[in-house]
C-alpha cells in the first residue's frame, strides 16, 4: 500500500476508526473480510437495556465500508457485523441500503457492488 489508493477501507469497531488505503480493489476487499472475521471471531455481544432493550442481532458490533472515486463519483459498500455474529452488506454512504447477497455470501455482495462502479 503507497500513498493513497483508489480504495478507502473504513472500519468502525466501538469507539475506534481506523482507515486504509489501497491501490486495487481485490485488496481492499480481502482486508474488509480478514477484519471482519476477526469482529466475528470476538464472539457474539451481550443484550443492551437501555430505555428499550436491544438483542444483540440488532446491535452492530463493527462496520466496514470501502469507498471508490471521489466526492462528485463516490460509491460505498461494506458490511455491518451485527452483535450476534451474522453479517448485513449494505451499499451507499448516507443512505444506506441492505444488500441480498447472491450466493449467500455478503463479501461477494460488497464486491459486485463495488465492482460496478468501476
Amino acid at each position: 500500500m503507497a500513498g493513497r489508493g483508489g480504495y478507502t477501507l473504513t472500519v468502525r469497531h466501538g469507539s475506534a476508526v481506523r482507515r486504509e488505503h489501497f491501490d486495487e480493489l481485490a485488496e481492499a476487499l480481502a482486508e474488509l473480510e480478514r477484519r471482519a472475521e476477526q469482529v466475528r471471531a470476538e464472539g457474539p455481544l451481550e443484550g443492551l437495556s437501555a430505555l428499550r432493550d436491544f438483542e444483540p442481532g440488532r446491535q452492530v458490533h463493527a462496520r466496514l465500508e470501502i469507498s471508490t472515486g471521489g466526492l462528485l463519483r463516490r460509491r460505498d459498500a461494506g458490511v455491518d457485523v451485527m452483535g450476534d455474529g451474522s453479517t448485513v452488506p449494505y451499499v451507499g454512504g448516507i443512505r444506506r441500503r441492505a444488500l441480498e447477497p447472491d450466493r449467500g455470501d455478503p463479501y461477494a455482495a460488497v464486491a459486485d457492488a463495488l465492482e460496478g462502479a468501476r
